[in-house]
């Protein structure tokens, strides 16, 4: 089990630090290598970055998860 949430947390881990690095900063970033620098007139952002900011939560909170068991599993064995 320890081992199972050690290579979950080292996999989600690099997930999240790949993901926030293709955020946009204040001057253009990454992801408009993927077509991020496309603007839309009417949201004032482009759909691949509202997706990339979904994908970002969702893994930011998969990655809390298994910080919280790594902790439980450390507290209790």
């Amino acid at each position: 089990m320890t081992l199972a949430l050690n290579i979950a947390l080292i996999i989600t881990s690099l997930l999240l630090i790949v993901l926030v690095l293709l955020h946009r900063g204040k001057g253009g970033g990454l992801s408009s290598l993927f077509g991020g620098g496309v603007q839309s007139s009417l949201s004032g952002s482009s759909v691949v970055e509202k997706n990339l900011d979904r994908i970002t939560i969702f893994i930011g909170i998969i990655w809390l998860i298994f910080i919280i068991g790594v902790g439980l599993d450390i507290k209790y064995s």
